[in-house]
């Protein structure tokens, strides 16, 4: 399936991800030349993971070196349309897991996030939006995990009930809580 219909087939829980979603199909048909790559400068796709464990009560965050706070793992596209390949090749990139899976094969989150300008790898990058499409990860506890020094510089289990507590980006907290509600209704449907 293309990313086109992954994204249309995505069906928002509430009024701030219809709003997102039809802007995001919105630019994505603007600018299918360079959506999935970082020569947008604006706006481009990026894919997420919210790597949970099996009983959806823990979360592996990593510890952003730029936005200096744990967040959730995943990255840019990269000109990459499979967006489910891009978050699980970034978690297992960011985090060391050896074995992560997706709970489903549909998008558990759709946002525009915005990125403040930051300096990276020597170079400033101005501020932008990414367009984000979000994953639900399944990955047994007690795996060894590691740091991408380049990247984060911790990668840590937490219960879900910690993550006002532990993110220092406030507006992405209900992002998260968001995705484990989905994911939760989700398991409670298939299972």
């Amino acid at each position: 399936m293309g990313y086109l219909a992954l994204l249309e087939q995505f069906q928002p829980c509430c009024e701030q991800e219809e709003g997102d979603k039809r802007v995001i199909l919105d630019y994505c048909r603007t600018f299918p030349q360079n959506i999935l790559t970082r020569e947008n400068e604006f706006a481009h796709l990026t894919s997420s993971g919210l790597v949970l464990n099996p009983s959806l009560t823990r979360v592996l965050m990593v510890y952003h070196n730029i936005y200096h706070s744990w967040s959730w793992t995943g990255g840019h596209c990269d000109g990459d349309p499979d967006f489910l390949a891009v978050a699980l090749r970034e978690a297992q990139e960011e985090t060391g897991l050896a074995r992560v899976q997706p709970l489903a094969g549909e998008l558990m989150g759709l946002d525009i996030l915005p990125v403040p300008g930051h300096v990276k790898r020597g170079r400033y990058v101005p501020a932008h939006m990414h367009l984000s499409a979000a994953f639900v990860l399944v990955a047994p506890e007690g795996q060894a995990v590691r740091e991408k020094p380049d990247e984060n510089s911790g990668v840590r289990w937490f219960d879900t009930g910690e993550l006002s507590r532990i993110c220092e980006e406030p507006e992405m907290v209900p992002v998260y809580e968001k995705i484990i509600r989905r994911a939760r209704r989700w398991r409670q449907q298939n299972s």
